[in-house]
């Protein structure tokens, strides 16, 4: 049974980087025993708790949904298996960025790059579990929103092959893209809870690497150099990376149709509530909608089409065991003054990247493996569908040879 904690003066106390949702604190005790028994979590406003209104980031959202009958199987697994739930985190409204702002509920700082922004649209669950408020922050990624805010706060983020992880009980965004997925400290955490979540199989030896061309130009120079040198030493223990071409296209036309492959399921998900409710949102989401709402049925053909022909691609390099190494994002966490031009900048050339996992379906593994200029910037890892327990299973033995945290 749920239970709430409401004194404000705790919460702020127990909450330095704005992580939680503002309100009554959500808890569920996790089991006496099981695998991860001692730990706790913190799960994004995504996820459905019974008895609860499940926010989604924006007021009229949860002023127009009754409370959950049903707690989402994920929340629930985790709690059977001994973490428990210490509260609801921050959401980007409904989930539809990758800074981490929310202007109803606040952006929480980001606790290892203070003037830098979060990440999102996972920011809460990021940011409380780098500040250690919690060990596991459970998050959902579409385009990005687990990768890029591991990636931004210094942490361990896991995107699960499509379908992976039950979905039910998550709000959602985009379905055919939507995944469940993870935060954590370190690679044995990380991999603890994926043998919660993660159906059975999918084990065994990964290689070679592979290095994506233009993941790798796409990234800032800084960047760049700075994961060569991890990349250089995963080498000497996994052998050389093969450079592969990926994004034939340009990564400009594989974000041009990422989004419209969005545009026509966000549409399709949120469409009828936007409308009949005509709710407050923020500038950047309602440009979202009315986008959306323009974009033209051969535009949505098209990109039904690459995104299919890029699936094809991307399974074909990874189907005997190869992984894509490449940068998670192209830059570490934006600066809070950039300018909306410069987001939008950095939001093209990142979904350009992260739209290789969502295309194929595959899994994707972000590792702290590098700082520039005091920022955290991470490694990714990326697998063929279905082969996310030895994707984790690699991240471990990839920490290992960088000397991080185990």
């Amino acid at each position: 049974m749920a239970k709430t904690e409401t004194a404000a003066s705790v919460a702020d106390r127990n909450d330095p980087v704005g992580a939680f949702v503002p309100g009554e604190r959500i808890t569920l005790p996790g089991a006496a025993s099981g695998p991860l028994a001692g730990l706790t979590f913190g799960a994004k406003d995504v996820f459905d708790i019974a008895g609860h209104v499940t926010g989604y980031g924006n007021p009229d959202w949860a002023r127009t949904h009754p409370p959950a009958l049903v707690t989402a199987p994920a929340v629930t697994m985790l709690c059977e298996a001994g973490a428990d739930l210490v509260g609801r985190t921050k959401t980007v409204e409904l989930a539809a960025g990758l800074t981490g702002e929310n202007l109803w509920y606040g952006t929480p700082k980001n606790p290892v790059c203070p003037d830098r922004f979060p990440g999102g649209s996972s920011c809460g669950s990021a940011a409380g579990c780098a500040a250690g408020l919690f060990d596991i922050g459970l998050g959902s990624d579409t385009a990005g929103s687990v990768r890029i805010p591991a990636s931004y706060c210094g942490l361990y983020g896991f995107r699960p092959s499509w379908g992976a992880v039950n979905a039910c009980g998550v709000m959602p965004l985009a379905p055919s893209f939507d995944t469940v997925g993870w935060f954590a400290r370190s690679p044995s955490v990380l991999r603890r809870v994926g043998e919660v979540l993660l159906p059975a199989g999918g084990e065994g030896s990964l290689g070679p690497l592979l290095k994506p061309e233009e993941a790798w130009m796409n990234a800032e120079p800084a960047v760049a150099q700075a994961l060569s040198l991890a990349l250089e030493r995963l080498e000497a223990r996994f052998g050389r990376s093969v450079q592969v071409e990926v994004a034939i296209e340009g990564l400009h036309a594989w974000f041009d149709a990422f989004r419209a492959c969005n545009n026509e399921e966000n549409l399709a998900a949120l469409g009828p509530w936007v409308a009949s409710v005509q709710p407050k949102l923020s500038p950047a989401v309602a440009q979202r909608f009315e986008l959306a709402r323009h974009q033209t049925p051969q535009k949505s053909a098209w990109a039904r089409a690459f995104r299919a022909q890029a699936s094809f691609r991307l399974r074909g390099l990874l189907g005997g065991g190869a992984v894509l190494v490449f940068p998670t994002s192209p830059i570490p966490a934006p600066l809070l003054t950039a300018t909306p031009q410069e987001i939008m900048e950095v939001r093209e050339r990142t979904i350009g990247v992260t739209a290789f996992a969502g295309f194929a379906g595959a899994c994707e593994v972000t590792i702290p493996a590098a700082k520039v200029d005091g920022a955290p910037v991470g490694l990714s890892l990326l697998a063929a569908p279905g082969r996310d327990r030895a994707l984790l299973a690699l991240a471990e033995a990839v920490a290992e040879a960088l000397a991080l945290e185990a």
